[in-house]
């Protein structure tokens, strides 16, 4: 093969070369984001993003599930800013016979993934009681009302108001940033109703002793007739003897 052959097949390599890194290099850059609501399970300690649709994924009892609402592209993913496990947020939730207990995190997000820069609802978890074929839409509706379109959850108890998964055009800075850990506070301990006194039963009234004062009563009652009537009886033989 000629010299200069070999050099221009050289050269048309190269630039072939640098035009794939070139592209490698600006792809990530022109990533497209998404603001929408994310769907994780807590597996190993730490949150991790579910593989099937929340109406197709039924949880079992003992699971905790993460749902996060943020602006987001496919170079990441941004979690509930909070773990917790079962035991705290269903620990002090009973178990009921033929349902199950699926802890719930929602972290609502910050001002700076809101499409307006609202502020966000504090993120919150609690347990959910649910029938043990329940999906995990199912568990999610347990918050409050739901926005879904298309099988893409889109509104969470009212937030956002409006829209769902829209394109993000430009991330701001503040939404780029890293999140900070919050706190999320467990649910409170479900207080036992005391049980109510059994209703009073006439009949097993009717054979209880009567009481101390009701006696003495009776017995004052039964000293005044006495008196009464030994008191006619000595004004009936008082009579008597006038008349004779």
């Amino acid at each position: 093969m000629p010299t200069t052959h070999r050099r221009s097949l050289r050269a048309v390599l190269v630039a072939l070369l640098a035009a794939g890194l070139g592209l490698l290099m600006i792809a990530p850059a022109h990533a497209a984001a998404y603001r929408f609501w994310g769907f994780y399970q807590l597996t190993d300690g730490a949150w991790a993003f579910a593989q099937k649709g929340a109406d197709q994924t039924v949880p079992k009892d003992g699971s905790v599930e993460g749902w996060r609402f943020a602006v987001s592209d496919t170079s990441g993913a941004r979690y509930p800013r909070a773990v917790l496990t079962f035991e705290q947020v269903c620990g002090q939730t009973p178990a009921v016979s033929g349902q199950k207990r699926v802890g719930l995190v929602v972290d609502y997000g910050r001002g700076a993934d809101a499409e307006d820069a609202a502020t966000p609802p504090a993120p919150a978890a609690s347990c959910a009681v649910v029938d043990s074929d329940a999906t995990s839409l199912d568990v999610l509706g347990t918050t409050g009302g739901l926005r879904v379109e298309k099988g893409l959850v889109c509104g969470v108890d009212g937030y956002p108001a409006a829209g769902c998964g829209g394109e993000v055009g430009t991330v701001s800075a503040q939404a780029k940033a890293a999140d900070t850990p919050v706190s999320i506070a467990v649910p409170a301990a479900t207080p036992t109703a005391a049980a109510p006194a059994p209703a009073a039963d006439p009949a097993a009234a009717a054979d209880q002793p009567t009481s101390a004062g009701t006696w003495a009563a009776y017995i004052i009652v039964a000293v005044l007739v006495i008196a009464l009537i030994g008191y006619l009886l000595l004004r009936s033989r008082a009579s008597a003897r006038r008349q004779r």
